[in-house]
């Protein structure tokens, strides 16, 4: 991680006087398992704390197996409802949990795949946007050079940080990431740790 730290203050001295302001480099990993992302699904659109109690009680109405596909695709959907998830993401986990039993969806393959090719196999499940396959890239496959455009907190925080007069656009945040390139998740990590330190 050091060389991504150097490579990034080198190419960007407003994202380096940001690294020291932040501090060390903390990124929380997932597993690349169908767990992980039904709970990115359940986290769309939610703060982390009401987004962590319903996922807390999905898992405990997937009983002892946990969340596996066969155990999602036996609650029922007022069941599902009842932990708190709506019905449009109730419908995108069963989704997920099918494609995932019949083997459209292969978690075992994700590793070997290009980025491209994981947002393009992720897309295909309902519910699941480039937003998601970008988390689930980053977090999860823990690939290095992710920009996710659709992410608010980024676009937010660049507009801060390069005191821009508007939220940039996708264009926009590419060219700014260019000295970034090949560590724009560590970027963007960092970025969204400046929405929160003073």
């Amino acid at each position: 991680m050091k060389r991504a730290i150097a490579h990034l203050r080198q190419g960007d001295p407003l994202l380096g006087a940001l690294i020291d302001r932040v501090g060390g480099y903390k990124m929380d990993y997932g597993e690349p398992t169908f767990p992980s992302l039904a709970r990115s699904i359940v986290y769309q659109q939610l703060n982390g704390r009401a987004a962590a109690t319903i996922y807390g009680r999905f898992e405990n109405a997937c009983g002892e197996g946990g969340v596996v596909p066969e155990r999602v695709l036996r609650i029922r959907a007022a069941r599902m409802r009842s932990v708190g998830l709506s019905a449009q993401k109730a419908s995108y986990i069963r989704d997920l949990a099918r494609r995932t039993r019949d083997g459209e969806l292969d978690f075992a393959a994700l590793p070997g795949m290009t980025d491209a090719e994981v947002i393009e196999c992720l897309t295909a499940v309902k519910g699941i946007g480039e937003w998601t396959a970008h988390m689930f890239l980053m977090f999860a496959l823990r690939r290095p050079d992710v920009l996710p455009t659709g992410d608010f907190g980024i676009r937010n925080a660049m507009r801060l940080l390069y005191s821009l007069p508007e939220m940039p656009k996708p264009a926009e945040m590419q060219k700014i990431a260019t000295p970034w390139r090949p560590w724009a998740s560590v970027a963007c990590w960092y970025l969204w740790r400046s929405l929160d330190t003073p």
